[in-house]
C-alpha cells in the first residue's frame, strides 16, 4: 500500500517540525511550559492565550506588551483553529528564509 502525501499534509508537517525546533531552543524553564501547554488535553488553556497573546500583541504600545506577542499567538492558536494554521505555516516559513539556523534548514544557493 502506498502513501501519498498530499501538500496540505506536507505543509502541516513543515509546520509541526518548525514548530518543535523553536521550542526545543526555548529556555529549559519557558520549554516546559510551552510543551504543557501544547499537550492536546489543554486545548481550553492554549486558545484562552493564543488570543490573549494575539490581544496583547495589538496592544503593544502599553508597558509590559509587546508585538512579540502577536506571532507568539498565532502559533498558539494554530494547534486549533484551521486559520491560524496557514498563518502560522507562512510565518514559519518567512523566518526559515530570514533565518534557516533557527530551523537547521539549508535553501537553494546557500552555503
Amino acid at each position: 500500500m502506498v502513501v501519498v502525501m498530499t501538500p496540505e499534509d506536507e505543509t502541516e508537517r513543515l509546520r509541526q517540525q518548525r514548530r518543535d525546533a523553536l521550542v526545543a531552543r526555548l529556555p529549559e524553564r519557558l520549554g516546559r511550559w510551552v510543551i504543557w501547554l501544547l499537550a492536546a488535553e489543554r486545548r481550553t488553556f492554549r486558545i484562552i492565550a493564543g488570543f490573549l497573546f494575539v490581544l496583547g500583541g495589538f496592544f503593544s504600545f502599553l508597558p509590559l506588551l509587546g508585538i512579540w506577542m502577536l506571532p507568539l499567538g498565532v502559533v498558539l492558536l494554530a494547534e486549533d483553529i484551521p486559520l491560524f494554521r496557514g498563518l502560522s505555516a507562512r510565518l514559519f516559513a518567512w523566518m526559515a528564509r530570514r533565518r534557516p539556523d533557527l530551523f537547521a534548514e539549508q535553501y537553494e544557493g546557500e552555503g
